[in-house]
């Protein structure tokens, strides 16, 4: 499946919190890098199935990437992310932030919402999380 990710500018691999989608291209920055794609649900739909990869576009509208075609899905979640997402109409495009270096692992933030119910309980697995842990315990 990697070979044909993306149509060659991506590749999927183990990333610090999981499964994630890496760069196989340099994107400048401000660069749209990717389309979040998936089902197009109501809110109320969204409240009802409390998946994982749901993103809202607006109080109305979401999208349910739960099928693994959709490649954005895999793009895993860092405090001080390489990505942000911008809503044009009702359609979710991943930026780069800044430039992104080929073999390097996409990120967003994906909102206080989200971390609270998901990422806070069990710990934030995010390069700037994991050094900060290493550095407090090398104090001790």
């Amino acid at each position: 499946m990697s070979s044909i990710v993306g149509q060659g500018k991506f590749r999927l691999g183990r990333g610090r919190s999981g499964l994630g989608l890496f760069a196989n291209v340099m994107f400048a920055a401000g660069e749209r890098v990717i389309e979040y794609t998936g089902e197009r649900i109501s809110a109320e739909e969204a409240d009802r199935r409390r998946g994982r990869y749901l993103f809202h576009i607006d109080a109305g509208h979401v999208l349910d990437a739960r099928g693994r075609e959709h490649l954005a899905r895999y793009i895993n979640h860092a405090c001080r992310p390489n990505c942000e997402a911008r809503v044009v109409g009702l359609r979710i495009f991943i930026c780069a932030r800044r430039a992104i270096a080929v073999g390097e692992e996409l990120t967003l933030h994906y909102g206080r919402v989200y971390f609270r119910a998901f990422i806070a309980p069990v710990g934030c697995r995010c390069g700037t999380c994991l050094r900060r842990a290493e550095r407090a315990a090398g104090k001790r």
